[in-house]
């Protein structure tokens, strides 16, 4: 489209630009935070003529300082309606960076609408820095003792320079909507969009993404740490008249698919910075009580703890930048398939392994593993995480305590005496496989001497009262009874002794019973 200049001059003198305003979010909660301010030229007959079809004819022919400052009145009386904790974004053209007397202008027209300075954000981009530096950072000094933010706009799309972030004092870095409209699409630009990201936090600067326009884009740069977001995904440029409609449904410019999420969705960006995340990082993992370390694709360790590198007899420098055969090469068939499966997305928890002994004569060391896969922003494995425990302790008192049972089990089963343990009560609380089918009553009769209706009706008396003793007083319990076994009564003698607790009250009573039918025979 193609504007002439009498057209232009004709619409600053009819005041016919206007301002449109479209949402700021933060991407964590979809919460509106603010306003960016949109130039729109509302043409009698060509109909809305957007900024980059007059901005540059305004420019040259030094018409942008009125343009500028009939764009900063409306936009400071259209949002005297707003909350005060909104912000509104506007954009100055580079030729108003050479005018030192451009906060000056602002802070009138800021003054003349009552709309506070200190929330207002300034947005400047990179090409605006090029001509005079000196005067730029006058101006944004000035600009900042004013109490307004300053934005570096479209960062990495013009004469992109690191020196330029530390000329300005910048509060936030704006990523062009260039790269995330191609983040789903290409991986240069995720990893663009990720590295402005981490620039922004490694500076303390709040990082807003242009363009979103759907939820795979808003949930990606989330997930990479960008605070703040704008773009048809929330809601188009609204002119004035529609900004408390805006305001008054919130719930609208959250993105369902993150708000899905709630409290369990982590970001990269944690309040730390990098610097002190790294340090926090570095003693989580050195203080862990296993081993833990990562692999790269190429199965090459990337980081691991002195835990990890004591289990593999060998220094943490050794294993940096070696692979993982390279410092197993003989355990590496053991592990291969699990690493693969790994690469594959797969984690696998709870994998035993047998590690050779570090001396000769020791018998092999026991491993217990984690692999854990590692995706990026686009869900592609770039890495393993391992956690390894030696368990070679843990296994050999497990084995010695089973060994310790199997003797005991031998113990029983060869010997004539069966073991038996009562409560206080009487209720009894074990007895052995061995005694326990050959008794004619059944298992809910152990409870309160009902193992008793099992007895010789000529017996079931005296045991009672000889039993009943015995609780009362701590007595020994020595007992001869009769029970039925494979349709014959046998005499059993029953012993046990009560253990008591530091009161002198029964906790427990442990004894024997013991067949003694061929001994009562002979007597």
């Amino acid at each position: 489209m193609v504007v002439e200049l009498p057209d232009l001059r004709a619409a600053l003198q009819n005041d016919e630009l206007t301002s449109f305003f479209q949402p700021l979010v933060e991407l964590r909660t979809g919460k509106l935070m603010g306003f960016e301010v949109l130039t729109r030229w509302l043409h009698p007959t060509l109909g809305p003529i957007l900024p980059e079809n007059f901005i540059t004819l305004a420019e040259e022919n030094g018409l942008i300082g009125t343009l500028s400052q009939q764009v900063f009145r409306k936009a400071f009386f259209s949002a005297r309606v707003l909350p005060a904790h909104l912000v509104l974004a506007i954009n100055i053209s580079s030729v108003q960076m050479r005018h030192v007397e451009l906060p000056s202008q602002i802070r009138e027209l800021a003054e003349s609408a009552d709309f506070p300075p200190d929330r207002l954000i300034i947005e400047i981009t990179e090409s605006a820095l090029i001509d005079n530096l000196l005067i730029a950072q006058q101006i944004a000094k000035d600009l900042k003792a004013m109490g307004c933010r300053l934005a570096l706009d479209d960062f990495g799309t013009g004469y992109s320079s690191l020196a330029h972030l530390q000329a300005l004092p910048f509060d936030e870095i704006k990523i062009d909507r260039s790269f995330v409209s191609q983040m789903d699409q290409t991986r240069e630009s995720r990893k663009i969009v990720a590295a402005i990201v981490g620039l922004g936090h490694s500076l303390g600067l709040t990082t807003i993404a242009e363009g979103i326009e759907t939820e795979a884009q808003a949930d990606t740069l989330l997930c990479l740490g960008c605070e703040i977001g704008q773009g048809w995904l929330y809601r188009r440029p609204v002119p004035a008249e529609q900004l408390m409609e805006i305001v008054a449904l919130p719930s609208r410019l959250a993105s369902p698919a993150l708000a899905a999420f709630g409290d369990t969705w982590t970001v990269s960006s944690l309040e730390a910075q990098p610097m002190q995340r790294l340090a926090q990082l570095e003693a989580i993992y050195d203080g862990a009580p296993v081993g833990l370390c990562f692999l790269d694709r190429n199965l090459r360790y990337v980081s691991l703890n002195r835990k990890f590198a004591d289990m593999n007899g060998a220094s943490v420098a050794s294993h940096l930048g070696n692979t993982f055969e390279a410092m197993n090469p003989k355990l590496f068939y053991n592990y291969e398939p699990f690493l693969l499966l790994a690469l594959k997305g797969e984690a696998l928890e709870g994998i035993e392994i047998a590690r050779p002994a570090f001396l000769e004569g020791e018998p092999d060391r026991m491993s217990l593993a984690s692999y854990q896969p590692a995706f990026d922003e686009s869900d592609e494995v770039i890495g393993i995480s391992i956690a390894m425990q030696d368990t070679t302790e843990r296994k050999r008192t497990e084995d010695a305590l089973r060994e310790s049972d199997d003797h005991q089990r031998y113990l029983v089963e060869l010997s004539h005496q069966v073991p038996w343990i009562m409560d206080a009560d009487g209720n009894s609380l074990q007895v052995s496989s061995q005694w326990v089918p050959s008794l004619t009553v059944a298992k809910r009769s152990r409870r309160h001497l009902g193992w008793l209706d099992g007895l010789h009706a000529d017996d079931l008396a005296p045991t009672f009262r000889l039993m009943k003793e015995s609780l009362q007083t701590g007595a020994p319990i020595d007992l001869k009874y009769r029970v039925l076994i494979d349709g014959e009564w046998k005499w059993m003698r029953s012993q046990g002794a009560a253990r008591l607790g530091k009161s002198g009250e029964i906790l427990r009573w442990y004894g024997t019973v013991e067949n003694i039918d061929d001994r009562e025979q002979m007597e």
